[in-house]
């Protein structure tokens, strides 16, 4: 049975280049022939719209994979790029980490939904919301690996702490399979030797997690999301894009594609585990 990776590209904090890692490392491997499933798990659905897709005309979504459990299958949409297909989100999500509360397992949701994609893609990638709520453990639970994206500045080192809390956390109770894949930095200005600093520093902490290329600051990555395009479909010369798909090349060799392999058939102990929810806890 085909032995799909499913990553999670997980940080609490806005803008660290998150989505744009995720699609944009999506399209690279989906340019190299792989099979890519994209799940959009962020209410804002910026990876739904900087595909091209869009969040308001979409039959289902996100929410109906994990509330209503509706096959991955179905609910996925193609997009621009050949061989990368899209599960869309927009802001109907945005209860559903209060609508989870009172359902039987809640953080297995997305795990179960998706199980039944593995089979059709070289790897999955969900892009989660910039918080640490029921929404990312269901994600983190259904992931093999997570992704890291790291700004280059010093306030994005501050959260850090918190995301790596929480990654133990479900690694211990919910699914203690699940490993850091790698660290990618962003947002680079090597013009600062703030960067050179924060760059030394996250290197020294997670060794060879980290990616080897740097993404550095760029204009035409900022500027692809308004047109509906991933920043190395945009403008595939710039800079950021050529890292990107360097990026794309590391990747494969650290996570090669495998077209066939055991099953996965973890026993997940069925814990629950506190996640914050504004100001309250749930059990």
């Amino acid at each position: 049975m085909k032995h799909t990776k499913i990553f999670s590209f997980c940080n609490q904090k806005g803008g660290v280049g998150k989505t744009t890692s995720a699609i944009n490392l999506a399209t690279g491997l989906a340019q190299r022939d792989h099979k890519i499933l994209l799940i959009d798990l962020d209410p804002q659905g910026n990876s739904t719209s900087g595909l091209g897709v869009s969040k308001t005309g979409a039959l289902s979504t996100t929410y109906q994979l994990i509330v209503d459990n509706l096959n991955p299958q179905d609910v996925a949409v193609e997009t621009k790029i050949k061989n990368l297909r899209i599960i869309p989100s927009n802001s109907e999500l945005s209860g559903a980490d209060i609508e989870l509360i009172s359902i039987d397992e809640r953080e297995f949701r997305l795990s179960k939904a998706i199980s039944r994609a593995r089979v059709d893609y070289d790897y999955i990638f969900i892009d989660c919301p910039p918080s640490l709520g029921l929404l990312t453990v269901n994600a983190l639970t259904a992931s093999d690996l997570i992704i890291i994206p790291l700004q280059c500045e010093y306030y994005a080192l501050e959260g850090l702490g918190q995301l790596l809390q929480v990654f133990t956390l479900v690694k211990e109770k919910l699914n203690p399979a699940l490993e850091i894949g790698g660290v990618l930095l962003t947002m680079a200005d090597f013009r600062t030797k703030l960067t050179e600093q924060v760059i030394q520093e996250v290197q020294t902490y997670f060794k060879e997690k980290v990616f080897k290329a740097v993404i550095p600051r760029s204009v035409r990555l900022s500027e692809a999301p308004s047109f509906g395009q991933p920043g190395i479909v945009y403008d595939p010369a710039s800079k950021g894009s050529k890292c990107y798909q360097e990026v794309v090349s590391e990747f494969i060799e650290r996570f090669p594609a495998v077209s066939h392999g055991e099953s996965l058939d973890q026993q997940k102990p069925r814990d629950s585990i506190e996640v914050q929810i504004g100001e309250e806890k749930t059990p």
